[in-house]
């Protein structure tokens, strides 16, 4: 398990559902949970970038042309459910495919194809390409993002990566085009295409890291708030102590009371 490090500005974060030995390990500041960890056990405190299973949610959900076994929609054993909790719960970013049913399936709105960020819920959403940070496909995806404010802009519209998806909706579809002519597109392997390009992972690293400055400031806030109860309890107590001690009608007793009263804050 790694080590709790943390950034030189003092903030951590986790990388939830990461493929092993991938672009988030080796980072000081970020703990990767893959496969072995389970990042469905993860249970914070520390804000997330989530990049959950996809496969039972995107467009091939049940398993594309060729599927010999059709699979069951949102069938992920529980793992955006869980990301989407973390997020919610300690702010950071959830990434999924373009047209992900999840977004559907978890009340998220859809965002507009064009870009832009958008409210949903408590946090944002946007589609925004990875082919604008280094993907070799244009790869649209869609982020749900929990941050204090709206997160800093994307480049938004059509990327200049290729498009690697045919669009074929059935086999046949693919048969008649094959007929017709039409060759084959060379496709992604299965780490090329689930890969996050290190330039888009450190914007998402970035709104993590926002959700973290915040959750930081809000604990100094707290705390600044709870040390100046204290004093002004003590100063209080201080002022009837005196009033009391100065009043020659009050017993000696008096003075040991608030002495141990005063005492209490003290040590506080």
């Amino acid at each position: 398990m790694p080590d709790n490090k943390k950034t030189t500005n003092g903030f951590q974060i986790a990388a939830l559902f990461v493929r092993t030995d991938g672009v988030y390990f080796g980072l000081p500041f970020v703990d990767p949970w893959d496969e072995p960890r389970d990042a469905r056990l993860y249970k914070g405190p520390f804000p997330v970038v989530c990049h959950s299973p996809c496969q039972r949610w995107g467009r091939y959900w049940s398993g594309g042309p060729s599927a010999k076994v059709r699979r069951i929609k949102g069938d992920d054993d529980g793992c955006f459910a869980h990301a989407k909790w973390a997020v919610d719960t300690f702010g950071g970013v959830l990434e999924h495919p373009e047209a992900s049913h999840a977004w559907e399936a978890f009340g998220i709105p859809k965002p507009p194809r064009k870009g832009g960020w958008i409210p949903a819920g408590r946090g944002w959403t946007c589609c925004v390409e990875q082919g604008h940070y280094g993907h070799r496909a244009r790869k649209a995806t869609w982020l749900y993002a929990v941050t204090p404010e709206k997160p800093a802009d994307f480049i938004w519209g059509a990327s200049a990566g290729e498009r690697l998806d045919e669009g074929f909706h059935t086999r046949e579809e693919r048969q008649a085009a094959r007929a017709a002519g039409q060759k084959a597109v060379p496709r992604l392997s299965v780490v090329e295409n689930l890969s996050t390009p290190p330039l888009f992972r450190d914007l998402l690293i970035a709104i993590a890291v926002s959700a973290a400055q915040t959750a930081q400031a809000s604990t100094v806030k707290a705390a600044e708030k709870h040390r100046k109860t204290a004093q002004e309890i003590a100063d209080e107590t201080m002022q009837s102590a005196a009033r009391e001690v100065s009043d020659p009608r009050r017993p000696r007793r008096s003075l040991q009371r608030w002495s141990a009263k005063l005492g209490k804050y003290v040590d506080a």
